[in-house]
């Protein structure tokens, strides 16, 4: 059924029937009224009768196509391309194989398609990649997902949830007239409560919204007063006549409601709706200002392509824009939903590459970048569409024929963060590749260590609701670590600048910051190593170098306390240094305890002479 609201959306009136007396006038007249399941039944007749071609298998396959009865549709296109058929059949062919699972087969189709049509993106695409399918399956699962008891016996789709009401189009209405296409009733608007424990109940028609014709997709505004949703034109009396088929054909309109008390009123059609081509499937951002849809008008790409409007203060519409070919292809693009954040737009996709008819996917407008496909277990072999989510309560919705029939999924997303941490030059802002990025967990766990990619980035798959720290370290830079604080977006991102090594290199010494270490400890801490690594910086910088570390201490303690104390601590540094890959025979270290203060305050020392006293020095021996 969602097809009335994905290809070109039609309701239909018919006229008068004449006598036919070709062997396929009947079921091409069916065919070309959209009335598919008594079009396979006057096709399948000419088969049985021997009469069947080409052509017939082809029309046969195609009715299937639209019902999505991907085992029918295969065995007849298998029949047809038997045949030369057109570009298209062999695309048809291949989506049917994959709603099957059988991707080999797909791919085999795929290519015929592709040698047909070069041109088409969606030929390009595959070409670039005709081995996707197991990336696809290896991707991190993002949602849990659980079909929903408010599902009936007919089609259920397109759920979207406000506040505590969830608004979805539904067939189930066995009052309504019955539509050719799939010989369901006509689709009305329902509404239902959506409760605290998360059950759905009470589902009931919006009588305001619905007339006798097929409504759609829902979307309302933030504050809650305005709803758009989408409507057969002939509500409007809006058609065109098609005489060689015998009927009127209405488009998908979409049309503004307004609140009303606890009720919808004043439905008025958008001023850029016609009877020439379908506008469905709304979505309005959440700040108000721009308005998503699906729609085959002038300038579409594809069949039927992902588009959006302003929606200005007074309430007027800017001109429809498309949103271009990082989003729509040559095949079907629908059901667009844009999220909270007025950027992420999850949309379906027919003609992207996918595991089997539509397929949800999501993409950030704000930086153009490619959409990407959610994978499994929202997305399967058959039409998984129609995704939305409710950011407050932390639930989503899709609809999917997985089961045969179109049906409402919950989609509870796994508690998981995609972490990206960005090396740059702190004083410079360049990016730095090839830095090593280490994340640590709350227990100092080292969970995994990466290398920097060409844009400074490296990626990670971490827990909600735990802190972690980013470890980054480059020659010539400070290392550095930074805070990955607690979360449950889906992402974070870490800006990890490290700052260039300045260590100052006079004739007899590389002086460094202070060298601290714990209290009566030697070994080496993280700000220690930061230091040191300037060292290491300069000592690779200059491969003749040969350095003394002197340990020194204050006045506190004895002299042998002191002494043993120092001497462990530089041999500890000496070691840091060694295991940095600087020859054991440029560096030696030596402890001196308090035998050479800085500031000769003997027993009457302040805590800063004490601190001064408390050092240590690298002397350049040669």
């Amino acid at each position: 059924m969602k097809k009335l609201y994905i290809i070109f959306s039609l309701a239909l009136v018919s006229t008068s029937l004449c006598a036919q007396t070709t062997a396929t006038k009947k079921a091409d007249k069916l065919f070309n009224q959209y009335k598919y399941v008594a079009a396979t039944e006057e096709y399948l007749k000419l088969v049985n009768n021997g009469k069947a071609d080409g052509y017939v298998y082809k029309q046969l396959a195609d009715s299937y196509y639209n019902i999505f009865n991907t085992a029918e549709a295969v065995k007849w296109y298998a029949k047809a391309t038997e045949t030369n058929q057109e570009a298209e059949t062999y695309y048809r062919y291949a989506q049917m194989l994959k709603g099957n699972g059988k991707y080999t087969e797909a791919n085999t189709q795929m290519k015929k398609f592709a040698s047909l049509a070069p041109n088409d993106q969606r030929a390009k695409t595959f070409l670039e990649n005709p081995n996707y399918i197991p990336q696809l399956l290896d991707k991190a699962k993002l949602f849990d997902v659980k079909i929903l008891d408010i599902n009936s016996e007919k089609s259920d789709f397109g759920a979207i949830l406000y506040d505590n009401s969830l608004y979805f189009s539904s067939a189930r209405n066995a009052a309504r007239k019955e539509y050719g296409w799939n010989k369901e009733p006509f689709l009305d608007i329902y509404r239902a409560d959506y409760n605290a424990d998360g059950t759905i109940t009470n589902p009931s028609t919006v009588d305001a919204l619905n007339s006798k014709y097929h409504e759609g997709s829902v979307t309302v505004s933030a504050d809650g007063n305005s709803l758009y949703f989408s409507s057969d034109s002939f509500r409007e009396s809006s058609f065109q006549k098609d005489k060689a088929a015998n009927l009127k054909q209405g488009r998908n309109n979409l049309y503004k409601a307004t609140k009303e008390g606890d009720s919808w009123s004043n439905v008025t059609a958008l001023p850029f709706n016609s009877a020439a081509y379908s506008i469905s499937n709304p979505s309005l951002s959440r700040d108000g200002k721009t308005l998503y849809f699906s729609s085959d008008m002038p300038g579409s790409i594809g069949g039927v392509d992902i588009w959006k409007v302003a929606v200005n203060k007074d309430g007027s519409f800017g001109k429809p824009e498309n949103l271009g070919i990082k989003i729509n292809t040559e095949g079907a693009e629908s059901f667009p939903f844009i999220s909270d954040d007025n950027t992420t737009l999850y949309y379906a996709s027919s003609g992207k590459p996918g595991l089997g008819g539509l397929d949800i996917f999501k993409a950030d407008l704000a930086k153009g970048t490619e959409a990407v496909n959610l994978g499994k277990p929202v997305n399967t072999e058959k039409d998984d569409f129609a995704f939305s989510f409710n950011k407050d309560k932390k639930i989503g919705f899709l609809s999917s024929n997985r089961n045969g029939n179109d049906d409402i999924f919950g989609a509870t997303p796994i508690c998981g963060v995609q972490l990206l941490a960005l090396v740059t030059d702190a004083k410079t802002s360049a990016i730095l590749s090839n830095a090593t990025v280490a994340i640590v967990d709350d227990k100092s766990n080292v969970i995994a260590t990466e290398q920097s990619n060409e844009k400074g980035e490296v990626r990670y798959a971490i827990e909600c609701d735990k802190a972690y720290v980013i470890k980054a370290s480059k020659d010539g830079y400070e290392s550095n670590t930074f805070a990955v604080a607690k979360g449950r977006e889906p992402q974070a991102t870490v800006n990890a600048a490290l700052n260039p090594i300045e260590a100052i290199v006079t004739e007899t010494e590389v002086v460094l910051q202070p060298i601290y270490f714990d209290f009566d400890k030697h070994n080496i801490t993280q700000a220690a190593a930061t230091e040191l690594d300037k060292l290491v910086q300069v000592m690779k910088s200059n491969d003749k170098l040969i350095i003394l570390a002197k340990s020194h201490t204050d006045y506190r303690g004895s002299d042998a306390y002191n002494l043993a104390l120092s001497d462990r601590r530089a041999k500890a540094t000496v070691q840091y240094i060694i295991s940095k890959g600087i020859s054991a025979k440029r560096i030696t270290g030596k402890g001196y305890g308090r035998t050479e203060p800085k500031v000769d305050c003997k027993g009457n020392c302040s805590d800063e002479q004490h601190a001064q006293n408390r050092r240590s020095e690298f002397l350049i021996v040669k």
